[in-house]
């Protein structure tokens, strides 16, 4: 017997315990040669659950789940990533507590310390996916840095060397001059900071006192610079090109060139060019041919090039220095405050600095092509498809990829230094040693490269070095290539492109996913990005809590709209939880009321109007919401096969059928009580099956707690099937007549405020037979759900009655005596005011320009809503205060 109402806190644990320990979740468990896979973006270990997380996952076991009970072989292969900088940085804090640095216990050490870690604290995050309901296969999860797919970093490694596609070189990176390394774009964060603009004037050589004006955000790198460019086109600099300025402070002579990359329309339309130090300057260096100066260490502190007094001072100590001299010499021109954005490392939080050094880098242009290709041909769709070209600018640009970290904690790179610098790459130590040997002849010393490959590399590789590659599994045979990826827009570059480019070069040209989903971000309730420093991040575990698993999933999908943003309401998220609470009143009122599917019921055979137009709209449902979910058409549209499952459940099981099925339920008719009870049964187990995809833990709880006898736990019940003979139009027409005329009485008792408890006689004029027949055949459900006093046809409306059109006939209300209708006028007269006093309010304050501009966006766009609303409500009162006039 179900209890009075359903807790969540007491059920998630348990179910997802039963179905763990019955392997539910397990690849394999059907011998189906129908596979579908999809690989879990892999959270950082050190990661905790947050709301991108909670929509990703969702989406991701949604799409399993449905698949699972479709009979299909399926595999959701989870795992975590190493999370370079971000691993070391947890254990680095955690012994600084006890005052010890990684240096001092040495890398073999410190890396048995993160391994320590990661056993002991490392992947909380998979419990938390637990907790959400993700239904992954948790047998075959797998670490970046598990041996298997370590074998498969070195393998692509030395592969893409010996091909010339990976290569060390000495180029501009990110670094980092706290955590000493190079990192990607995606560790960067920019931030707006208000500091200056200073314009320096630099004389020119032989120029009889004549300057060239430059301006910089950052003075410091003035002591690397090495050009000044000029735009081809601007006539102000032509007879300068070609010619030579002398760098303040230090006296070098450094050429004026002509490059695009100078805007004319900014400052002097001069550009200072410090190749070794900005990126820009980087390229405009290499097109003219001038030299590249580090001046920074990997403190970010000036080095031994410059001139003596700035070394070894720090970049910020410096700037200050650099500004005063250059103001001492005559040759500050003016300062301006300025705001711009500035990177910082998202984990030191500390000013990256552009920097010159030696590091290995992978031939992305090459790679690119392939990815690019499949892309264009098809064979990998992005969906919504706006992300196509996205991914194209980024592709068809891209630039040398920096594959090395001056960490520990990572794929140590599989590279070795003979005596005389030569580079022997092999996937172990022994090959290193043998080639080595067979190069000079003799057995060297070699010297393992100290640096570790970036994260994202290992996680390129993802879709097939989880399934045993290099080794020819069967696992890779049969689950490669993997169906859909559900990922942000933010890794598009990052992972996306790089599984593409991977996943083509060693799977046979075959890309790793047929179908990017590309989901939104999840925002505040106002729309605004949610980060700890607005104070605006929500915990979806905090909901979890407080509203079930099921609740939030059920926003989460309701709300992914492709290309539309998902703003977090927990009012929303409260009313998914009362939509778990109005199934589960249902089941009880089906189970209070005997309802059970007997041995041998055949749902298509039901001879009862209701019935037959119910099991037809159980299969209108079905269709929806498989349609929205095998993304066959326009893609993955999760929010309409959430909306179409949650309308059939309330609206028209819960609010229609469960009404008409009172009267059959408590009439003397046997045969459709039990055809009524029986149907009642089988749509509530057709709804659990349909929904359950959606809302796990709730459905299954109803299901196992519903049937007496189940072959299997809704987990992995088979997807419903209809024959095409499961819709019957007649029954179909005739039931959504009654549903038309009860909704149009309700309508008019609405707006005419008449008292819920009164009853009314109906007049029902110039109807056809066969709506005479309808009207008769159920009246007993149209005079209870419409609270009707009686019925008469074809007879004159009496005085103080409301008319109107229902499919054809004139359906009449006898109003006159059920409500006072000079008090009812009056009622309606006081509110038109009133509510006409507020709408001049909301006009007058929308009209104020101030207002408009200064109050935050939500607060306006709150307004406009309030007013929109107060409009709606006004034109329904004008409507009904009309009405009762003519009456």
């Amino acid at each position: 017997m179900l209890d009075k109402s359903y807790r969540p806190q007491e059920v998630e644990g348990k179910l997802y315990s039963r179905w763990m320990e019955q392997g539910a979740f397990a690849c394999g468990r059907n011998d189906s040669e129908d596979a579908f896979t999809i690989v879990i973006p892999p959270p950082n270990v050190t990661g905790n659950l947050h709301m991108g997380h909670a929509l990703n996952n969702t989406l991701q076991d949604i799409l399993v789940r449905f698949e699972r009970m479709r009979g299909k072989d399926v595999l959701w292969q989870p795992g975590t990533d190493h999370a370079g900088i971000a691993t070391q940085m947890v254990v680095e804090r955690q012994l600084a507590e006890q005052g010890i640095t990684r240096h001092d216990l040495g890398r073999e050490k410190f890396i048995e310390k993160i391994w320590e870690w990661k056993e002991k604290s490392g992947g909380s995050i998979i419990g938390q996916l637990h907790r959400l309901g993700a239904s992954c296969d948790w047998n075959r999860e797998r670490f970046t840095m598990d041996e298997g797919l370590s074998k498969a970093v070195r393998k692509v490694f030395v592969q893409l060397y010996k091909e010339n596609l990976i290569y060390r070189d000495k180029r501009l990176v990110n670094w980092d001059p706290k955590f000493h390394t190079a990192i990607s774009d995606l560790e960067v964060e920019q931030k707006e900071v208000n500091s200056h603009m200073w314009h320096f004037n630099y004389p020119i050589e032989g120029g009889d006192g004549r300057f060239i004006t430059v301006a910089t955000t950052r003075p410091e790198t003035m002591l690397g610079d090495t050009g000044i460019a000029v735009h081809p086109d601007d006539d102000r600099y032509k007879e300068l090109v070609g010619k030579y300025v002398i760098l303040p402070i230090v006296g070098r002579r450094i050429p004026i060139v002509a490059d695009e990359y100078a805007d004319p329309e900014q400052g002097s339309g001069a550009v200072k060019i410090t190749p070794a130090h900005d990126f820009n300057d980087f390229e405009v260096g290499k097109r003219a041919g001038l030299d590249v100066i580090n001046i920074l260490d990997e403190n970010a502190c000036l080095n031994d090039t410059v001139p003596e007094k700035y070394r070894g001072m720090d970049r910020f100590a410096a700037r200050k220095e650099i500004v005063a001299e250059i103001e001492a010499l005559g040759l500050l021109n003016k300062i301006e405050d300025h705001t711009h954005m500035v990177p910082y490392g998202d984990r030191s939080g500390v000013v990256i600095e552009p920097y010159l050094t030696d590091q290995w880098f992978a031939d992305a242009a090459t790679l690119a092509q392939p990815a690019i290709r499949a892309v264009e041909s098809g064979q990998t769709k992005f969906v919504p498809s706006k992300w196509t070209n996205t991914y194209y600018d980024w592709m068809r640009n891209i630039q040398p990829w920096c594959i090395s970290r001056q960490l520990w904690w990572g794929h140590r790179i599989p590279a070795w230094f003979g005596p005389d610098g030569k580079i022997f790459v092999e996937e172990t130590e022994e090959e290193a040693f043998a080639a080595a040997e067979a190069h000079y002849g003799k057995r060297e010393e070699l010297t393992q490269d100290n640096d570790v490959l970036d994260t994202w590399f290992s996680s390129a590789l993802w879709p097939f070095s989880t399934l045993g590659w290099p080794d020819k599994t069967p696992e890779l045979d049969k689950y490669y290539q993997t169906d859909v990826l559900i990922t942000g827009f933010d890794i598009i570059f990052f992972w996306v492109a790089r599984m593409m480019m991977m996943g083509l070069h060693f799977m046979d040209e075959v890309p790793p996913f047929h179908t990017v989903y590309i989901h939104a971000l999840v925002r505040d309730e106002h729309g605004a990005k949610m980060s700890k420093s607005k104070g605006n991040v929500v915990d979806p575990l905090d909901l979890v809590d407080k509203y079930g698993a099921d609740a939030l999933r059920f926003f989460l999908s309701a709300s992914a709209a492709q290309g539309r943003d998902v703003r977090l309401s927990e009012q929303r998220v409260e009313g998914y939880r009362n939509f778990t609470t109005k199934l589960w009143n249902a089941a009880r009122f089906c189970e209070m009321n005997e309802c059970a599917v007997p041995e041998g019921f055949d749902p298509f055979t039901a001879e009862q109007p209701v019935n037959r137009w119910i099991i037809g709209e159980v299969a209108k449902c079905e269709a929806a919401v498989r349609e929205a979910l095998e993304g066959k058409r326009d893609g993955y549209r999760f929010n309409d096969a959430s909306n179409a499952v949650y309308s059939f459940t309330w609206n028209v099981f819960c609010d229609w059928y469960l009404e008409f099925a009172k009267i059959p339920f408590q009439g003397d008719d046997e045969a459709a009580k039990a055809e009524t009870k029986a149907t009642a049964a089988w749509v509530l187990d057709e709804i659990l099956k349909i929904l359950h995809p959606f809302m796990p833990f709730i459905t299954e709880e109803l299901w196992l707690t519903l049937g007496a006898k189940r072959d299997a736990d809704l987990v992995v019940s088979d997807w419903p099937v209809y024959p095409d003979t499961a819709i019957d139009e007649n029954a179909d027409a005739e039931m959504v007549w009654v549903q038309d005329l009860i909704s149009g009485i309700r309508a008019v008792r609405s707006e005419m405020n008449v008292p819920a408890g009164a009853k009314i006689p109906m007049i029902f004029n110039d109807g056809s037979e066969a709506h005479k027949t309808r009207l008769e055949n159920h009246w007993n459900v149209i005079s209870r759900m419409a609270r009707l006093e009686s019925k008469a046809i074809d007879v004159a409306l009496p005085k103080g009655s409301l008319q109107f059109v229902h499919d054809g006939a004139t359906v009449g209300l006898a109003l006159a005596g059920a409500m006072d209708l000079d008090a009812e006028k009056a009622r309606l007269d006081k509110e038109i005011g009133k509510l006409n006093g507020y709408i001049t309010g909301l006009n007058k304050k929308l009209g104020n320009e101030k207002f408009v501009s200064g109050a935050p966006e939500h607060v306006v766009a709150a307004e406009k809503e309030k007013l929109a609303e107060a409009d709606v409500k006004m034109a329904k009162l004008k409507d009904a205060a009309e009405r009762l006039s003519e009456l």
